[in-house]
């Protein structure tokens, strides 16, 4: 009776997920980030300010010192004392078999005009330092679409963004890293000086020191971006258009200042560019974050009727363009979350706040989630587009898709983990080649149907193609690959040495046991296969 009982309960929240997370999660949710955001500020009010920086790191740096005076046998590994819940990885890395250390740096530390960098500390978050520089005219160079990211955890993992087919992933706007080695000794890296620990860094989710600042680029700005929508139907034509005005093609073709694309369909698409730019009263005026305004990516999708459009968007509004429905997931919470009279009434309320929803994540639902969704973002070469794109339709039968074009440069081998680009996709006369974000997300239409689906396999595969074609996964999501597959996958050859010669050997986790599921994903897939 128990088993049926728990059966039908499972069955009822499945079916009436948007409901519950109506009636519970959204009002929970909005409470909850009050309560971070007062906590926050009552924080930085008290205990913050830029001239105590050096206070703080020699704080920390004591932690280290003291948990080096424990004897061997009862040291455990070094991680920072930040909930699991507040960062925005999908698994949860088992902090509470690590020695903690609090790292309570929220500070904007400096901001050099002349030569158009901020130092920062790293529990900044994007939704912070972009409040601070746009009205300044600045911006980062790379600016996650997602408020809550904080600028450190980008530049230890991984950040892309739209404006990437210019400038590169995050790691390449990062002028330097201050950072606490495991025996409490301070350390700057940059290109100047410790290049080795400079080009490890990045990847390394926090598995070669603790981060306390870090000085990253900006670029002047305008204060809209002029936004061309364009939409195509069929698959090497948008592809087409994509590998074009990202500059894959290395003709001289003039940039626009973002890029990124929707793909709604194996033949649908919507291609967009924005360029910055002044204001422009012939030019209607977007701003695409109000609470009452439609999803973004369904306001993209009109375009595949109405056709071709121009318009300018407030530059914070496009940087933020994503952040109410988490790309497209919260559709799959609240289904009709989108509808007019929803956003009008109850679309303040939204997005639910990723923090809550892993608070709230009880094991069983971690183990329910992760066999019922798809939360990926892959980086393939953009040559191999339209490879990508019917692999996702075979393996997981779920749009839109996203696709974000960026520079992956060559900076030659062992020279930290993303290895350098095959030759047949160098741009002619260049020293990089123009990869893409392949951002999967949602629920699969297997599991919408009801059908039998084993996401292990599925991303076992996937994996497989991105590792045959030279691409790599983002490690904030859950992985699926041995740890031979993953060292196949990425290059460790300067990591293992700057683990060794930089003293993270025996202080912090190796890489891959950081980034790896909670989870054991191949006894999941095996169960899955048999059942």
């Amino acid at each position: 009776m128990g088993i049926s009982i728990k059966q039908k309960l499972i069955q009822f929240l499945e079916d009436n997920r948007g409901l519950v997370i109506l009636l519970f999660c959204l009002p929970a949710s909005f409470i909850f980030d009050l309560f971070l955001k007062l906590k926050r500020s009552i924080h930085r009010y008290l205990f913050s300010s830029p001239e105590k920086h050096e206070e703080r790191v020699k704080s920390i740096q004591e932690s280290i010192k003291e948990w080096n005076s424990f004897p061997p046998e009862k040291r455990k590994l070094l991680c920072t004392s930040r909930p699991n819940w507040l960062s925005l990885s999908t698994c949860f890395f088992q902090k509470d078999k690590c020695h903690q250390i609090a790292v309570d740096l929220f500070d904007i530390l400096e901001l050099d005009e002349k030569n158009l960098i901020v130092r920062v500390e790293p529990m900044v978050t994007v939704s912070e330092i972009t409040k601070y520089l746009i009205p300044k005219g600045y911006t980062l160079a790379v600016t996650l679409e997602i408020g809550d990211a904080t600028l450190g955890g980008l530049a230890l993992a991984v950040g892309m963004t739209t404006h990437s087919h210019k400038v590169g992933l995050y790691q390449e706007n990062v002028v330097s890293y201050e950072v606490i080695l495991g025996d409490g000794t301070f350390i700057k890296a940059s290109e100047k000086e410790n290049v080795d620990l400079y080009r490890s860094l990045p990847w390394s989710h926090g598995s070669l020191g603790l981060l306390v600042a870090l000085t990253l680029r900006i670029v002047k700005v305008k204060p809209y971006i002029k936004m061309d929508y364009t939409p195509v139907n069929g698959q090497k034509d948008y592809c087409d258009l994509i590998r074009m005005v990202s500059g894959d093609l290395g003709d001289g073709y003039p940039l626009p200042d973002y890029v990124e694309a929707t793909i709604y369909s194996k033949e649908k698409a919507v291609v967009m560019t924005g360029s910055y730019h002044n204001y422009d009263p012939n030019l209607p005026i977007n701003h695409c974050t109000k609470w009452y305004k439609p999803w973004f990516y369904k306001y993209t999708e009109t375009f595949l009727k109405k056709g071709k459009h121009t318009e300018l968007i407030p530059l914070a509004d496009y940087l933020l363009r994503h952040d109410r429905a988490i790309f497209w997931v919260v559709e799959s919470m609240i289904p009709y979350g989108n509808n007019f009279l929803f956003r009008l009434f109850l679309g303040w309320l939204l997005p639910p706040k990723p923090a809550f929803l892993k608070f709230t994540t009880t094991p069983g639902i971690r183990a329910y989630t992760f066999t019922k969704q798809v939360f990926q973002d892959i980086v393939l070469p953009i040559r191999k587009l339209e490879e990508q794109i019917d692999l996702s339709e075979e393996l997981f039968d779920t749009y839109p898709v996203l696709v974000y074009p960026c520079k992956i440069f060559n900076r030659g081998a062992n020279s930290g983990q993303i290895k350098p680009p095959k030759k047949d996709y160098i741009v002619e006369g260049s020293d990089y080649a123009l990869y893409n974000d392949l951002g999967v997300y949602g629920v699969p239409g297997y599991v919408k149907r009801k059908e039998k689906y084993n996401p292990v396999e599925a991303m076992r595969k996937m994996e497989k193609f991105t590792r045959d074609v030279g691409g790599f996964s983002f490690l904030y999501a859950d992985i699926f690959m041995t740890r031979e597959e993953f060292e196949e996958m990425f290059d460790l050859t300067l990591y293992e040495t700057v683990r060794k010669k930089y003293r993270a050997e025996g202080a912090f986790p190796h890489l891959y046991d950081k980034v790896k599921p909670e989870i054991d994903v191949f006894e999941v897939g095996r169960r899955l296969k048999s059942d």
